[in-house]
Parts: structure tokens; sequence; C-alpha cells
């Protein structure tokens, strides 16, 4: 793996964008850090926090970085409700086109995307949803177009939230695997260690201008990763949690749970593992042609499981059972791990403030 320094951003942005990137960062806007195409690091977040807890996420201004001076962090805040999944598995797809009885398959949208900023539980659950989509017997080649077109720089987490459980699920604060890039960034002088984690990762570092790296300053990047982890807002107990939840399926805590949530799928949209769909069908009565569009729907929606007009999951607790179960036991006999990877996103943004961590604990 290849290391080197980099005081600014701005040439990292630049290289991508004549390579062909669409260069996507995180940037505030509407009083939320979301992704959006940047033209330099001016448009990053810099000097801004956030606080998250069950149900409620606020974004402000640092007061010690208001406005922000040189050197302010650039990624002081926590996971934002967008992932990687919006562009690999995008929230609606056309699939084919039928005119005159013939169909005729749509092309396939994959530009080429440069993801600065990925957190290390993204790329965790973009490792779960490569094994969904391409490692069975019938691969999404849709996904795989759109997967290849992607390159990923990580930024190793210095501010995790308060709804932050990824130290307890082995999938951050820091990124092993992955990406291209990743980033590290530091202060006293502020700066970031950027390393390669693949050879067009490593291809591009050789281009860029930057300084040779330090034992000081691999020394600071594990200081920011281990106090991340100590201050992270959330911890699972994995032990057994397998097991408990397949025991305690008539637990009356699902229905104490329904009680609260309103089945109203916030979780599974900002989740970034779920990845369930539905099929819609649609006709243009100008030329006679019908299109089928692929979109993301929800194991809470009452329609998803509807067998002969009436659904197989009625009630709100056994849809909760059903989502909570397939994250922490059913996901690992299909796919060897656990379809959570411990954003905390589903706590901040379940308007109910329900938390999966605690729901979990009183199960066990």
């Amino acid at each position: 793996m290849d290391a080197a320094v980099l005081d600014s951003l701005d040439p990292l942005i630049e290289a991508l964008r004549e390579r062909g990137y669409a260069v996507v960062g995180p940037t505030v806007r509407d009083g939320v850090i979301r992704f959006a195409e940047l033209d330099s690091a001016a448009g990053l977040p810099a000097g801004w926090t956030d606080e998250q807890a069950p149900g409620a996420y606020r974004l402000h201004k640092d007061e010690r970085q208001d406005p922000p001076q040189d050197g302010a962090l650039v990624f002081g805040f926590a996971a934002s409700p967008d992932s990687v999944k919006r562009f690999t598995h995008p929230p609606r797809s056309t699939l084919f086109h039928m005119r005159d009885g013939v169909p005729e398959a749509a092309p396939v949208e994959a530009p080429k995307v440069a993801l600065l900023g990925v957190r290390a539980c993204d790329l965790a659950g973009l490792a779960v949803q490569d094994r969904v989509f391409l490692g069975g017997r019938h691969p999404d080649e849709a996904y795989r177009a759109r997967r290849e077109a992607l390159f990923l720089i990580a930024v190793n987490c210095a501010v995790p939230g308060g709804t932050c459980f990824c130290a307890s699920m082995s999938t951050g604060p820091r990124a092993t695997s992955g990406f291209d890039l990743a980033l590290t960034e530091l202060t006293g002088p502020h700066r970031f260690l950027a390393e390669s984690g693949s050879e067009r990762g490593a291809t591009l570092l050789e281009v860029l201008p930057c300084r040779p790296t330090t034992e000081a300053d691999h020394e600071a990047a594990r200081q920011v990763s281990e106090t991340a982890e100590r201050r992270m807002g959330r911890h699972v107990d994995l032990d057994s949690v397998k097991e408990r939840l397949t025991e305690r399926r008539e637990s009356p805590v699902w229905n104490d749970i329904a009680s609260r949530c309103l089945t109203c799928a916030n979780c599974t949209m900002v989740c970034p593992t779920c990845f369930c769909v539905t099929i819609e069908d649609g006709t243009d009565l100008a030329d006679g042609s019908a299109t089928r569009t692929e979109r993301w729907d929800s194991c809470f929606t009452l329609e998803f499981t509807e067998l002969g007009g009436a659904p197989v999951r009625s009630s709100g607790a056994a849809r909760y059972r059903q989502w909570l179960t397939h994250k922490f036991s059913t996901w690992v006999d299909q796919f060897g791990s656990y379809g959570c990877v411990g954003c905390g996103r589903c706590v901040t943004w379940c308007p109910a403030g329900i938390d999966i961590t605690e729901e979990l604990e009183r199960l066990r």
C-alpha cells in the first residue's frame, strides 16, 4: 500500500475530473450533508459538524471553526443519509421498453463517478451488496457496470455520530479494504494522509503533488481511528445474537416495538445494505409503448409480500421482526455475514426514534 501526505484536496479533484470522472462528495444542502457533484474542494463542508440521536439530526457550524479557518476539519461529521447504494443500486431504473410487442432492453446508465468521502461502514455495506448482486448464479450486470465505474475515496472517521456502532460490527471506523484511495484527516498542521488500496489508486497518487509520509503521520492517523472507536455512540453485543433472535420469534417485545413503529420504511431507504425492489409497468398512450421500471421497495410496506390480494406479513410486528431478524440472523445463513454495518442511519432517521441497539439488547 502506497502512502503520501496531501496538503489540499483540489489537485485530487482536478486529476479525477481530467480522467473523466464526475467527482461527487459531501456538501451542505437543506440542513443536511448530502452527496453532490464537486468542482473543487471549496464545495466540501469544512467547519461543519452534526449531532445525531434516535430520531434526531442537527447540522451546525463548529463554534471553534465559525467561520471556517484555514485547517478547519473538512470531514468533521458522521455518516450522512446518503450512502454508496444510491450509485450502484439506484432508487429507480428502467429495465426495458416494449414497442409493437417487441421488448427493447434499456441502456444501462453507468457514468464514471469518483465518490469522495466514503466511510468504512459504507464500504462494508458495498461489500454486502456485491455478494447479493454479483455472488449468485445470476449476477446483475447493470449493477456490475455501475460498480466498476466507481472510483472510491474513503475517509477514515474522526468524529463518530451518536448513533454509530460500526466498531461493534467490525466495519469501522477505519477503512481496511474496498477503496481506491483512503484519506485520514490530520491536524497540527492540517493535512491528509492518503493511502492507496488499488492499482488505479496508486497510479493516481503518483501524479499528485504530495510529500512522503513520516512515522509521526502514521501514528497521528492511528490515533484518529482509536479515538473515534472509543467515542462510538452505540454498542451491540453480537454474542449469540443470531440464535437469540430465532428463539425469541414469539417475544412480546415485537408487539411493543410495533406499537411505536410507523412502518414508514425510512430505515430501509437509508440503510446501505437493504436491496428490496418492486417492479412497475407503465404505458405511454401517445405511442402505445410500455416501460418496465424497477424501484426501491421495503419489507415494511404491506404490498411487498402481497399474495392473492393479501399481505403475508400484515402486522407491523411481523414486518419489523422480518427486517431485524434478516439483518442479524437469516442474512448470515444467506450471505455469510451480518446484514448490518453499524452506520446508525436507521436509528437517526427513524421518526419514532426506535433504537436498533436497544431493541437487540431487549431481545437478548
